[in-house]
């Protein structure tokens, strides 16, 4: 073994960033740009879209509109951003939560996504799972499901 090659144990331990592997920016196996419009979504406008769209579907609608308390039917709110979610992001490509932060829904090809896939996307979304699973390009179950991706506006 030669004094430049790093040690086996640096390949899993530290992660491949760690044994000197450039794995480049997220989006960039996609032909995305790194920065500005049509680039990866960053967690921070994604949870801060997320956030916005929970709190719109919880208290808006939920609490003042159809005059349901979220904390003794707490499937209501998820049926409600269910609905909101699958509505604004089949026909618009983003939520008022993405509107807000600067991103929207995007189809692999750059386009808006289809009905389907985004009725697959929103199921495994409510799920919460998927979304928590993810790969260097930010996309996570949900996005890899239904061919889409989130980018900045």
């Amino acid at each position: 073994m030669s004094g430049n090659e790093p040690r086996w144990t640096q390949t899993w331990l530290g992660g491949v960033r760690s044994a000197g592997v450039d794995l480049g920016y997220p989006g960039q196996r996609l032909g995305l740009p790194e920065e500005g419009s049509g680039a990866i979504a960053g967690w921070g406008r994604r949870i801060l879209a997320l956030v916005i769209d929970w709190m719109i579907c919880t208290w808006l609608v939920t609490q003042l509109l159809l005059g349901v308390d979220p904390a003794r039917s707490p499937w209501v709110p998820a049926l409600v951003f269910a609905a909101q979610y699958l509505v604004l992001v089949a026909l618009m490509g983003q939520t008022f939560g993405h509107r807000l932060a600067g991103i929207r829904v995007a189809a692999m090809d750059g386009g808006d996504p289809r009905l389907v896939p985004v009725l697959a996307r929103t199921v495994l979304l409510i799920l919460a799972v998927p979304a928590l699973i993810f790969d260097r390009d930010h996309r996570g179950l949900h996005d890899r499901a239904s061919n889409t991706m989130v980018v900045r506006m």
